[in-house]
């Protein structure tokens, strides 16, 4: 008989409480700083590495920040391991973007939320600007990095948390978000001029998995993904069987794959298509679930989002320029 979520998350927290004994760490957020020294660093945990950028850019050398989910991994099929425990136990405040991205961390964030700061920051943009889950009544697609307009907000809710948290650094955190902010109100405009240069009649985004809603709401693109808007939702053979259909009938010509996601089905479609008579080509990598490497310009939000548009734009015969926005991105071949 399968284990109950509430039964596994006390499992959980018997296995933390044990790494509590073994390493003397505490419930706490009391940093224990000596009276005259240097104030601790802040201790953040964040569970996507587009929350981890924000938190490191608003927080700058007063953070330390750990992020659970790095390049390539999926959020919502992740479980956290040994050592994210210990990560979790020994942080200050815990950021993760809720709307159940994280859906198999979820219980556990519950209950770690009855004990430590822990914040769904993805929930701090309005209901009115979320969109409904098509499948699940009363859940809303959680995937709203992808439009830098509903991403201020939670930018903004990462900026209060660090502010209550700390409140001697009110104006270090103030400053450093105005910064980010501008960083992302100019990469919104980028996409926004770089997208409408694609012709009406090809603005169909083609992708493995619905991670992409609120890009094509904001931008005024249809968008179709393979999956459904959680990578669990496995699409079967009468959901490639009837994509084919329609990118035949529509002379679809482009597919994108995802950084996190397997290409398995994309390949399926490509492979449809041509038993039809219609050819398909990738049109490139896109970033959906996670960033770049850290360290590379697509290891940032800005740049995640550019290499995203970017390679978008030009992909369906649009103009954007090869190296993206700040002639940053990486160029392969």
């Amino acid at each position: 008989m399968p284990t109950s979520a509430t039964g596994w998350s006390k499992r959980i927290w018997t296995h933390a409480a044990a790494f509590v004994v073994a390493t003397g760490v505490l419930l706490t957020t009391d940093s224990g700083a000596v009276a005259g020294a240097a104030p601790a660093k802040i201790k953040v945990v964040a569970t996507t590495s587009m929350i981890a950028d924000a938190a490191n850019a608003i927080g700058g050398e007063r953070v330390e920040v750990t992020a659970l989910m790095g390049p390539g991994v999926d959020p919502h099929t992740y479980r956290q391991t040994r050592s994210d425990i210990v990560a979790l136990v020994k942080a200050d405040v815990v950021f993760w973007n809720g709307l159940y991205l994280e859906a198999q961390l979820e219980e556990f964030l519950g209950d770690l939320g009855k004990r430590k700061k822990v914040f769904a920051v993805g929930e701090a943009v309005p209901p009115d600007q979320l969109i409904s889950h098509k499948t699940y009544a009363g859940r809303f697609d959680p995937h709203v990095w992808m439009d830098p307009d509903r991403w201020k907000h939670v930018v903004l809710a990462v900026r209060d948390r660090l502010i209550e948290l700390s409140p001697d650094d009110e104006a270090l955190f103030q400053a450093n978000a105005d910064a980010y902010l501008k960083r992302i109100a100019e990469i919104g405009v980028y996409a926004r001029e770089a997208l409408a240069t694609v012709r009406e009649g090809r603005r169909v985004l083609l992708t493995a998995h619905d991670a992409f809603n609120y890009f094509g709401n904001s931008f005024g693109y249809e968008v179709i993904g393979i999956q459904g808007i959680s990578t669990e939702s496995e699409a079967g053979l009468s959901r490639i069987r009837a994509i084919v259909e329609e990118i035949v009938a529509r002379k679809i010509s482009a597919v994108f794959v995802e950084t996190s996601v397997a290409d398995r089905n994309v390949r399926a479609v490509i492979e449809g298509a041509a038993a039809l008579g219609h050819q398909v080509t990738v049109g490139g990598e896109l970033f959906s679930d996670a960033m770049g490497q850290p360290g590379t310009y697509e290891g940032t939000y800005v740049g995640m989002i550019d290499h995203n548009v970017t390679t978008i734009t030009r992909a369906l015969g649009g103009s954007a320029p090869e190296r993206g926005m700040a002639g940053l991105l990486t160029v392969s071949g």
